[in-house]
C-alpha cells in the first residue's frame, strides 16, 4: 500500500509517497521552504502544492510540530500562535481534497523507527526517540506502545527550554563545536535518564546524519543509536499512521 507522508519542519516541509508495508519511500522526496512565521493558511497552501506535485488522490499523513489531539493543534512553540485551536485535519483536507491524518511530528518519526527501524526489536521497556532539528521533539514508547504528545523538548534546563540549548538550531545559532554541542546534549539526556530510565535512545532529525561526530562524546549510561531513517523518519511514520487510520475508518 502506498500512502503520502509529509513532514512539517522548521525550515522545510517535505513529502513523499511511502510503501507502508516495508517502510520505504518510493519516489524522490519533494521539499518546499516552510513559510515565514508558518501561519495556517500559508502552510496549508504548501501542503496542497506537495499533494499536487505527486498528483495525489489518496490518504495523506502529516507529522506536525505541535501537540495534536483529535486533529486539533494545542501548542505552537515553533510555529505561529494562531495554530492553537486550529483543526489541522480540516484545514489540510480543504487544501488537498484528500483524507488527511495529522499527528505530532516526533511521534511520526518514532512510529517509523519502532516499526521498521532500529527500535524494531525493542518491544520491552522504555525507548525514547528524539528528533534534533529546529527544536527537540520526543516520542516515548513503553513496551512498544506510543505515549503521544510528550513534548520533552520543553523540559527546562538552566532556566531555558531544552531545545533552546540542545536542538540543532541552537548548535548552529551559537556556533558550537561538536564537543561543545555534546556537552549540552549530554546534560539533556542525563535529565531524560533520571526521569525515565530508558532502555534506548534513538536520535532522528537533521543532526542525526552527523551522529559519528558527537555520539562518542556523550557521557550517558543509556545505549544510543542513530535512527535508521535519519531525517526521513517523519515522512515514513506519518504515511504509516495515515494508512492505519484510513484502513480503520473503512
Amino acid at each position: 500500500m502506498i500512502t503520502l507522508g509529509v513532514d512539517f519542519g522548521g525550515s522545510g516541509i517535505k513529502g513523499c509517497p511511502v510503501d507502508v508495508t516495508i517502510g520505504e519511500m518510493v519516489n524522490e522526496r519533494f521539499r518546499l521552504p516552510t513559510p515565514e512565521k508558518a501561519r495556517p493558511k500559508d502552510v496549508a497552501e504548501v501542503i496542497g502544492e506537495i499533494a499536487q506535485h505527486f498528483e495525489w488522490k489518496g490518504p495523506i499523513g502529516i507529522g506536525f510540530p505541535a501537540v495534536i489531539r483529535n486533529g486539533i493543534a494545542y501548542s505552537a512553540a515553533n510555529i505561529h500562535k494562531s495554530w492553537i485551536g486550529t483543526n489541522a485535519v480540516d484545514l489540510f483536507h480543504q487544501a488537498t481534497n484528500c483524507p488527511t491524518y495529522v499527528l505530532n511530528d516526533a511521534d511520526a518519526a518514532g512510529i517509523a523507527e519502532m516499526r521498521f527501524g532500529v527500535g524494531k526489536e525493542r518491544s520491552a521497556g522504555v525507548v525514547i526517540v528524539l528528533t534534533l532539528g529546529t527544536g527537540i521533539g520526543s516520542a516515548i514508547f513503553v513496551d512498544g506502545i506510543l505515549v503521544p504528545n510528550t513534548e520533552f523538548g520543553h523540559l527546562v534546563i538552566r532556566g531555558k527550554d531544552a531545545e533552546a540549548r540542545a536542538g540543532d538550531a541552537a548548535r548552529q545559532r551559537d556556533g558550537l563545536t561538536w564537543e561543545e554541542y555534546a556537552v549540552r546534549l549530554t546534560e539533556y539526556l542525563n535529565e531524560m535518564e533520571k526521569l525515565f530510565s530508558p532502555e534506548l535512545f534513538i536520535i532522528s532529525g537533521g543532526v542525526s546524519k552527523s551522529w559519528e561526530k558527537y555520539f562518542p562524546l556523550l557521557k550517558i549510561h543509556t545505549p544510543i543509536l542513530p535512527a535508521r531513517f535519519l531525517n526521513r523518519a517523519g515522512i515514513i511514520g506519518a504515511a504509516m499512521y495515515a494508512a492505519e487510520k484510513d484502513s480503520a475508518r473503512k
